[in-house]
């Protein structure tokens, strides 16, 4: 789970519902995220119940925070390559 002390911004889009996630995440994830990366999760000393139902120690609860960070990751660089790319062609003088 991430340092407070060492946060990166959020990185949220609106998803087709108009509903605020983060890039890459469905709003269940965003939300299962948020709850890993909360001060609170950090302290839970055992299970914390995922998603999907099944309670996880702080182990899964680790690892399932950087399964969804990684998501986000991935997501976050093609989205800002392609946010590029379209930068990059409407800044084109006209042929």
């Amino acid at each position: 789970m991430s340092d407070p002390q060492k946060d990166s911004p959020r990185r949220y889009l609106v998803d087709s519902a108009g509903r605020r996630v983060i890039v890459g995440l469905s709003l269940e994830e965003t939300i299962e995220f948020e709850t890993l990366d909360s001060p609170a999760a950090r302290r839970l000393p055992s299970a914390h119940r995922l998603r999907d139902q099944r309670d996880v120690g702080a182990k899964e609860r680790g690892q399932r925070w950087l399964e969804l960070y990684a998501k986000h990751e991935q997501a976050w660089i093609r989205w800002i390559a392609e946010s590029r790319a379209r930068q990059d062609w409407q800044s084109r003088p006209p042929s």
